[in-house]
């Protein structure tokens, strides 16, 4: 029984170190595809299924200024711009800026456009509903990969998470004691 134990304890540390080494860069990879496909379907007339919400709302929000022949587009590249960066891991802060003002606008048909995004108010969704509801994944992983940006990275031992906090607490004492 020791033997299986251990055994297990071996394959898990090993799949939890792969994991926390490689996590990140393919949740960057996997998020940057979705928006190279998705906004590359955008600059094919009638490919994308979120192209008359998306334009609506554009067009909602800008008071009708920006008409779904410019924001169709002007969208469809940004999102390849945002899927771009994040799959090449170049630019890392000014793609992470486009993705969360990307995703700021996308939220917003469940407020302006409720009867588009739900059947039963607030808890029926309608398809255009759950893929803005979706979006709160592309949020969190951005979230997650901006938390790396500046070097940081996953790390599976529980220990060095112990010892860092410890660390953070002794310099936020440090630092207050001066």
């Amino acid at each position: 029984m020791q033997y299986l134990k251990s055994t297990f304890d071996t394959i898990d540390t090993r799949l939890t170190n792969w994991m926390a080494d490689h996590g990140v860069t393919l949740l960057r990879i996997s998020v940057g595809i979705i928006f190279l496909w998705f906004g590359a379907l955008k600059l094919f007339p009638n490919l994308s299924p979120a192209e008359g919400l998306a334009t609506r709302t554009i067009e909602a929000l800008s008071f009708g200024i920006v008409t779904p022949e410019i924001s169709l587009p002007v969208l469809a590249v940004w999102e390849v711009v945002i899927g771009i960066g994040l799959l090449s891991g170049k630019f890392m802060r000014a793609t992470l800026l486009l993705l969360f003002l990307q995703m700021m606008g996308t939220v917003t048909p469940l407020f302006i456009f409720p009867n588009e995004a739900f059947t039963a108010f607030p808890v029926g969704l309608t398809l255009e509903g759950q893929y803005i509801i979706k979006n709160m994944v592309l949020i969190s992983a951005g979230i997650v990969i901006g938390a790396t940006v500046r070097g940081g990275n996953m790390v599976a031992d529980p220990e060095i998470v112990v010892q860092s906090k410890a660390k953070q607490r002794e310099l936020k004492l440090q630092k207050n004691l001066q």
